[in-house]
């Protein structure tokens, strides 16, 4: 194109003075700089120099829609993040077809040292243009800094507010330096308020899937009549030995106060000693502290590996019938069990009907750090169910955008999972991952496992655990 306007200017020069102002004009519209920003078009038609005339290019939508257009093609948009092995191969196949669309290359690198790394990368300015965050607690002390950039004027609300439950935009707003700030959107979710038992064998007893709290505790009480403990449970887990104990604990108090009571609980600001917390224990207590509800008796809990503790379910027949723990811990479960035959799940049941049907989730949440127009272009793939579809479908998550089509998913028990984030009254995140590392993964785990163990009493394991914020 510069070849042809040198031409024109060229023979521009021996024409008349009027005719080679009229020339010049026209050619400077043509002469702009090769990496100035486009101008929308304003005709259905543009003429080139040729004469022939071709589509215009349409500059106007979102960065999303851009990208889709080809705008950002061969840019590269960094990544940091936990997934490694075969998550990283999942997640790279989920963003697969997003980059052949759009040219932008999206640099994925991860790390099982995520969480120690992403602090130094941010301090020493080297911050990744996403990271992706599976511990919200860590990303709001770092959203302080101010080094998080916030994505309130930079995606927009009302599609997001259509396509997720207002739980998950109320869990990613936080406080930055100089106020609340969107710090990241969610993309993929785990559910924790399943309680998993053996269908075929459930069904053949007779039992009933329970619909209330108390319903369950009656469930509880008919298998210990029938000569078998209702509940396996455990939490070994090495140095993170006690976190199931804090899953349940997070599950009760969503279900026996307010949102906001759970909201200033993981903050700090309602002590583990109050009557709220305490009650919550209790509650867990009434199963985790009768020896005829548990396999192998309360003390078998702490040295019962948490992967390990569905094992019962699938026994011939079973030793025990209930569990409750997250999606992801089919993974623990025997190969040649099948979902929807041999295992299925039952929400685990409200406990105050004034409290809705609350659910307890964990996930990653993604921020940015840099702000370029592909930069914008990746954070907005992000908020819709195709950037996760692939992943769906695989199995073992559930994509949090109400976007992602029910049918994505390769089993009911799947569906029903997705179906239950999307119409529950309530989403809170695992409490103890929003918690300072001191709480959260330090006196909470110690505090309920010296609890279950027997080594301290509920009012000094709730004073132990409350240090971890006092210190």
């Amino acid at each position: 194109m510069k070849r042809a306007i040198g031409r024109k200017m060229s023979l521009a020069l021996v024409l008349c003075l009027s005719f080679a102002m009229l020339l010049s004009a026209c050619g400077g519209g043509n002469n702009a700089a090769k990496n100035d920003p486009p101008t929308p078009a304003t005709n259905n038609s543009q003429a080139t120099t040729d004469n022939t005339t071709v589509a215009p290019v349409e500059t106007t939508g979102s960065p999303l829609e851009l990208a889709m257009k080809g705008e950002y093609k061969g840019t590269k948009v960094s990544m940091f993040g936990p997934f490694v092995d075969a998550d990283q191969v999942k997640f790279e196949n989920s963003i697969k077809e997003f980059e052949e669309k759009t040219g932008i290359d999206i640099q994925y690198e991860g790390s099982k040292e995520f969480e120690a790394t992403i602090n130094i990368r941010v301090d020493g300015g080297n911050a990744p243009d996403i990271a992706d965050f599976p511990q919200p607690g860590l990303l709001a002390s770092i959203a302080k800094t101010g080094k998080v950039i916030d994505l309130t004027n930079i995606l927009d609300q009302a599609k997001l507010k259509a396509n997720y439950n207002q739980s998950w935009l109320d869990m990613a707003t936080m406080d930055g330096k100089d106020g609340k700030i969107m710090t990241g959107v969610w993309n993929r979710s785990n559910v924790k308020s399943l309680v998993w038992y053996p269908k075929k064998q459930f069904e053949e007893a007779g039992y009933k899937i329970p619909e209330t709290w108390d319903e369950m505790m009656e469930l509880t009480e008919q298998i210990a009549k029938d000569g078998d403990p209702a509940w396996s449970i455990g939490i070994e887990s090495g140095a993170a030995t006690g976190w199931p104990a804090t899953d349940w604990v997070e599950d009760i108090m969503l279900r026996t106060t307010t949102p906001e009571n759970y909201d200033k609980w993981v903050k700090g600001e309602l002590p583990f000693t109050s009557p709220e917390v305490k009650h919550a224990v209790e509650v867990m207590s009434d199963i985790w502290m009768n020896k005829d509800y548990v396999y192998g008796g309360t003390k078998s809990i702490v040295t019962t590996a948490f992967g390990d503790a569905a094992l019962p379910l699938f026994d011939n027949p079973p030793k025990a019938w209930l569990h409750r723990q997250a999606n992801f811990i089919t993974s623990f479960f025997p190969e040649t069990a099948q979902i929807d035959a041999d295992y299925d799940w039952f929400y685990l049941p409200s406990i105050d009907p004034q409290y809705g049907k609350p659910v307890l989730v964990a996930g990653d949440i993604y921020s940015m750090f840099n702000d370029r127009p592909e930069v914008r272009a990746v954070m907005e793939f992000f908020t819709t169910g195709e950037s996760i579809k692939t992943w769906v479908q695989s199995g073992g998550v559930i994509a949090p955008m109400n976007d992602a089509s029910l049918d994505w998913y390769s089993s009911e028990s799947d569906r029903r999972m997705a179906k239950l984030v999307q119409e529950a009254s309530t989403l809170r995140f695992d409490g103890s991952d929003l918690m300072p590392g001191k709480v959260g993964a330090g006196t909470f785990w110690k505090g309920m496992t010296d609890y279950v163990s027997g080594t301290a009493n509920l009012d000094d394991a709730l004073k132990q655990i409350q240090s971890g914020w006092d210190n």
